[in-house]
């Protein structure tokens, strides 16, 4: 499937627009940029005011976590999961600062919440998958029909959240050592090996980061010549949070709403989205560059560079979230900075 991509004809309306506006020539930089993709994503000029971002974060555990990669134990999982539904992880501060409703899914957490009331339970694994992810490494993360089932998760959450009336959707992650896959994913897609993309993720020593890269590349060589296929990747690379991720951005894409990335986990899988549907990307804007090396590499693969550089690597959707007033400025600039032929000039 090939996404189309925004109008072309709000684009040059757009670009005629910001031309017109009272400011120097090139002036408003990439504020100027956004605007005209924000007009074009919503095919008319100028574009609307940004009212009701959504951020979806998708919580999963990962197999390969065992496997000395993560500097924190699975459990933590869980319990930053319990902290997003109380709103109070650093996503959920940046998220109530800047008006971003704020959604979080458990789609392979391993564990099932029991000591937690069941009208709180019952949304949160509405799309469960299973209880974490393979070992990459060891073993396919999910099979022919988990993946299949996850991406048909994500997709059905982007049509909530469009149906709830998002303007702009993030997706954010959660899930101890889920920079691994996510790596995985970005080095089978490019063609590098694991030493050009791994991290440092949530903070691991220099022996542990020579180890993630020897698991990586033991995955990719695992697979063999599945790495061609980007379903068959996401099936035995990713993880179940992961692949409903991809479902969610290639979903939002096809149904022409704009993407806001996150840092690695979702670049990775909005760079996994645009090779199952060519053009989805168009719909996406990178809202900050993470500090792991394969979100910058997926990131010039899809022409995307960040709007925010704050050395952030928290995850869960923060940098997105922080980067949305930067949306709105540039909708903002569009919107009601006086026109040159309004000034009689």
């Amino acid at each position: 499937m090939t996404v189309a991509p925004p109008s072309e004809i709000a684009r040059q309306h757009a670009e005629k627009r910001l031309g017109a506006l009272a400011t120097p020539p090139g002036a408003l930089g990439r504020l100027g940029d956004l605007g005209i993709w924000i007009s074009a994503c919503q095919g008319q000029v100028p574009p609307a005011q940004i009212e009701n971002p959504r951020l979806v974060i998708f919580a999963g555990d990962h197999g390969v976590a065992a496997h000395g990669v993560s500097a924190f134990p699975s459990a933590i999982t869980g319990a930053m999961v319990r902290t997003f539904l109380i709103g109070k992880a650093g996503v959920s501060a940046l998220a109530k600062a800047h008006g971003v409703a704020v959604r979080v899914l458990d789609i392979g957490v391993d564990e099932d919440f029991a000591d937690m009331p069941a009208e709180l339970v019952e949304p949160l694994v509405a799309h469960k998958i299973r209880k974490s992810s393979g070992a990459i490494h060891l073993e396919d993360a999910l099979t022919d029909a988990e993946v299949t089932a996850a991406l048909a998760a994500g997709a059905a959450v982007a049509l909530e959240e469009i149906a709830a009336g998002a303007d702009l959707l993030i997706s954010g992650d959660m899930g101890i050592g889920n920079t691994t896959p996510a790596a995985a994913l970005i080095a089978a897609a490019l063609g590098l090996p694991g030493a050009e993309v791994v991290g440092r993720g949530t903070g691991i020593d220099d022996a542990a980061l020579i180890h993630k890269a020897e698991v990586v590349d033991a995955a990719i060589t695992r697979i063999g010549d599945r790495v061609n296929d980007p379903v068959a990747t996401l099936q035995a690379l990713g993880s179940a949070d992961l692949a409903a991720s991809v479902g969610f951005m290639r979903t939002a894409a096809a149904e022409g709403k704009p993407v806001l990335l996150d840092g690695l986990m979702a670049v990775a899988c909005a760079l996994t989205a645009d090779r199952i549907a060519p053009g989805s990307a168009a719909w996406f804007a990178a809202g900050h560059r993470s500090t792991e090396p394969a979100q910058t590499l997926a990131l010039a693969k899809m022409g995307l560079e960040p709007l925010l550089d704050l050395g952030m690597r928290l995850g869960e959707g923060s940098g997105a979230a922080a980067a949305v007033p930067v949306v709105r400025s540039a909708v903002a600039v569009m919107r009601d900075v006086a026109l040159l032929s309004e000034l009689g000039v």
